[in-house]
């Protein structure tokens, strides 16, 4: 897998926010071609750096969205592209992983500037941390164990 740090949103970001919607971290300015990737797929990676924590029982939405201004609006008005669901923050350890495909760029209409996003429900988070970043292969080597007798 070889990074971009253009392609990057994160890089031990931390997450201790309020619950609602929150755009985390940098974002990639598609300039005008937005046919990103050129065709080839493209896959979204978010990893947990340090285990999220909470006072109470929060969930993590994480979304990929596009908008038309460097500030990637945070009510609803972005154009949202993919998202992981509600993730309890008990799941989301270090070393937690996530990859989403990217929806292709021919047909989706992507806005200018591209980001990260959060959605925290239930309670507060109060700390954590993530990488985020766009790559056109995914690490996905595996160790297994020799299967001898």
């Amino acid at each position: 897998m070889i990074l971009d740090e253009l392609m990057e949103f994160a890089d031990g970001l931390t997450l201790a926010t309020a619950t609602g919607t929150h755009t985390e971290g940098d974002n990639i300015d598609l300039g005008a071609a937005r046919d990103i990737g050129n065709g080839s797929m493209l896959y979204l990676v978010i990893q947990v750096v340090a285990a999220v924590t909470s006072g109470g029982s929060a969930t993590v939405e994480f979304l990929l969205a596009s908008d038309g201004t460097a500030t990637i609006a945070t009510d609803g008005s972005a154009s949202e592209h993919i998202s992981t669901g509600a993730i309890a923050k008990a799941d989301l350890v270090a070393g937690y992983t996530r990859v989403l495909p990217l929806p292709p760029g021919n047909g989706v209409a992507y806005e200018r500037y591209l980001g990260l996003q959060t959605k925290v429900a239930a309670a507060a988070l109060t700390a954590g941390s993530i990488n985020a970043f766009i790559v056109n292969d995914v690490a996905s080597w595996k160790a297994y164990a020799d299967a001898q007798n």
